[in-house]
C-alpha cells in the first residue's frame, strides 16, 4: 500500500503527464486546422499539405501520444510499486 504522501505524489505526477498530453493534443487538433489555409498552398501528392496534416500528420501525432502516454505511465506505476501484470 502506498503511504498518503506517495499516492498524493503518484496522482500529482499522473496529473502532469495527463496535462502534458492533452496540451500537444490540443495544440495538433485545433493548430493544423488554424493554419490550413496557408498550408493549403502547398500540394504533396496531389493533396494540399493542410488536408495531408489533418487526415495523416495528426493521426500519427496522436498514435505516438498513446505509445508515449503508456510508456510513461508504465515507468510511473513501477516506480510507485503498483504495477499491473
Amino acid at each position: 500500500m502506498l503511504t498518503p504522501e506517495q499516492l498524493q505524489s503518484y496522482w500529482r505526477q499522473n496529473l502532469v503527464l495527463m496535462v502534458i498530453v492533452l496540451t500537444i493534443w490540443f495544440l495538433v487538433s485545433l493548430g493544423a486546422a488554424m493554419v490550413a489555409h496557408s498550408l493549403n498552398k502547398i500540394v504533396i501528392f496531389g493533396f494540399p499539405l493542410g488536408y495531408y496534416m489533418g487526415s495523416q500528420g495528426s493521426l500519427i501525432v496522436f498514435i505516438l501520444l498513446i505509445v508515449f502516454y503508456s510508456r510513461k505511465m508504465d515507468e510511473l506505476d513501477e516506480k510507485y510499486g503498483v504495477k499491473e501484470d
